[in-house]
């Protein structure tokens, strides 16, 4: 029905994935806070990739559209949830890098607010990988208007007792047997999203030095917030 009437521009969906989002960690007794200021206006934000929980992390902070590798849609379990949330699903064949840019350039011309993980894959929650380049390449695309990314750093807080990690999702863990721990887990930790100033894409000369530069805020925020705990 949504998109029968108003075709790619989905007023509809972000808004009740960011409502289920925040439901999510009330049900779970999970704390969620944000801190930073918001994004406005058209653009993207980019964040360290932590755990299968990451994409509801960000939806429960603000209304996003998730850009993912498609294989991600064939997981059981997070496939799901990454489908109900709209993400655009993308292959990471170099033959089709052009279709993805155009395809990201529609987005964006629709008004959605787009989220991706440039690490390219999860880690232990605790680093942060560096930052591919791939898919800021959609931001330099000519005509488009004036963009602003966001680098966001996602940090979880283990429950007391528990591995810092413990949240973490990486590697070759099983979903299933993630999931069912960190459901059955009595009393929850917290997950902590700073929000860093966002930049103008106009000011980068490249899709690289976008990538580094927003890689590093997403890193120095994560450094400082272990130090300070």
């Amino acid at each position: 029905m949504e998109w029968a009437v108003h075709g790619l521009s989905r007023p509809w969906s972000p808004w009740i994935v960011h409502i289920f989002s925040r439901l999510v960690f009330l049900t779970l007794g999970l704390r969620h806070r944000a801190e930073g200021p918001r994004l406005v206006g058209p653009g993207v934000i980019v964040t360290n990739h932590a755990s299968w929980l990451d994409i509801l992390v960000l939806n429960a902070v603000t209304p996003v559209t998730f850009v993912s590798k498609a294989e991600v849609a064939r997981w059981p379990g997070i496939g799901f949830l990454a489908r109900i949330a709209g993400t655009i699903f993308i292959t990471r064949d170099a033959r089709h890098a052009g279709q993805h840019r155009d395809l990201l350039e529609c987005y964006l011309r629709a008004g959605h607010r787009l989220a991706f993980f440039p690490e390219g894959t999860s880690t232990d929650g605790i680093r942060v990988l560096p930052f591919k380049s791939t898919l800021f390449a959609a931001l330099f695309m000519p005509d488009l208007p004036a963009l602003s990314v966001q680098p966001a750093t996602i940090l979880y807080r283990a429950p007391e007792g528990e591995d810092g990690r413990f949240y973490g999702w990486w590697g070759d863990m099983d979903f299933g047997v993630h999931a069912l721990k960190l459901l059955a887990q009595r009393l929850q930790g917290e997950v902590r999203v700073i929000l860093h100033p966002p930049v103008k894409v106009a000011d980068f000369a490249d899709r690289k030095a976008l990538a580094a530069a927003s890689g590093g805020a997403v890193r120095q925020g994560m450094e400082t917030a272990l130090e300070d705990r």
